[in-house]
């Protein structure tokens, strides 16, 4: 049940004019007791039209007064603001609460900013849950279809053409089943949904074991590693940070040409990890490096049946869930470079 706003009686209209009327009464108040205090002390006698004094007093009194009363006006709606801003980032729970202010507009402007950000998070719930139970119904099928399609190959009686078959329902039944996977793991991770287990690892050999995990789709594309990596220990859900590089060095590797190469750079600085990877392909259509880390967005059209713009959408979360920061660029000799940042724990300062 929606909790009833009480009313205030004066608008912001009211306040701005009473202020003004409580400027030029001030004003002229001022102006005569000034023009007594200069007679009575310096025997000095003020006949200055009262036309120009009030303009002139009202110009510095109202300086004054606008300086304390802008704090009182300008500061919620500051605050609007910058929620706003935080609403644009993805932060959906943010509320607002200032029951003290007597301006009607700024509290109403509190009221529909909450009812606002109340519904854009029902509406993720909504969304996450539907996906996450659709996303469940969709396994058993596909592994169903994937596993009767093992089950036909091998077979001595089989044609090529039905063998040709087989292989394009597996392909296409493991790509459905990485779709479902990783759509569920977003769906967790932007839920919260998700109970991170954070402990300590090796994380030069996590990333060693994800290049050589991958070596299926390099080796074919005879892809050389250049790799320099200091041995620095990770404190974060070694399961979630095994998603980031999987999903960074494929995604080097789809976009790196025959034979082509990839650069992967770990080390430390005083208060961080830095770890970067770099390929010398097509790098990343201007004005993209953002919008890359949508989901379902993909900047190379080309590469539309390798992928299901997901696979960054992820590493940008987890790395977020580790307290840490993702970022894409291109670099001048070619290519695209991918720099995480994660915190460095205590034990390697």
């Amino acid at each position: 049940m929606k909790k009833k706003t009480k009313r205030r009686v004066f608008s912001l209209r009211n306040y701005f004019t009473v202020i003004t009327l409580i400027i030029m009464v001030v004003t002229v108040f001022v102006a005569n007791i000034g023009a007594y205090l200069l007679d009575w002390i310096f025997g000095f006698s003020m006949t200055m039209p009262i036309a120009v004094a009030i303009p002139i007093l009202s110009i510095i009194l109202g300086t004054g007064i606008t300086a304390v009363t802008s704090k009182f006006f300008l500061a919620p709606i500051t605050r609007l603001s910058q929620a706003m801003k935080e609403v644009a980032d993805g932060k959906h729970e943010v509320k607002l609460t200032d029951e003290k202010n007597p301006v009607t507009e700024i509290t109403d402007s509190y009221d529909s900013f909450n009812t606002m950000t109340g519904a854009i998070t029902a509406a993720e719930e909504m969304q996450n849950e539907f996906i996450s139970n659709v996303s469940h119904e969709f396994k058993t099928p596909i592994n169903a279809i994937e596993g009767y399609a093992m089950l036909l190959q091998g077979d001595p009686q089989e044609t090529k053409e039905q063998e040709e078959y087989i292989q394009k329902i597996l392909l296409n039944t493991r790509r459905l089943s990485d779709l479902v996977g990783n759509i569920l793991l977003l769906s967790k991770l932007e839920s919260r949904d998700i109970t991170s287990e954070k402990t300590r690892f090796r994380l030069d050999e996590q990333i060693r074991q994800a290049i050589v995990q991958m070596e299926p789709q390099w080796e074919p594309k005879n892809i050389e590693f250049d790799v320099e990596m200091e041995s620095i220990y990770c404190m974060a859900d070694e399961k979630l940070m095994q998603h980031v590089w999987l999903n960074l060095i494929g995604n080097a590797v789809k976009f790196a040409p025959q034979d082509g190469f990839i650069e992967i750079r770990l080390r430390k600085d005083e208060e961080n990890i830095i770890f970067t990877i770099r390929d010398n392909g097509q790098g990343i259509p201007p004005g993209q490096e953002e919008r890359i880390f949508e989901r379902f967005y993909q900047a190379d059209n080309s590469h539309k049946s390798e992928g299901n713009g997901l696979g960054l959408t992820l590493v940008k979360r987890a790395v977020e869930m580790s307290g840490g920061a993702v970022a894409a660029e291109n670099v001048k000799e070619g290519g695209c470079k991918f720099t995480v940042t994660l915190p460095l724990p205590e034990e390697n300062i």
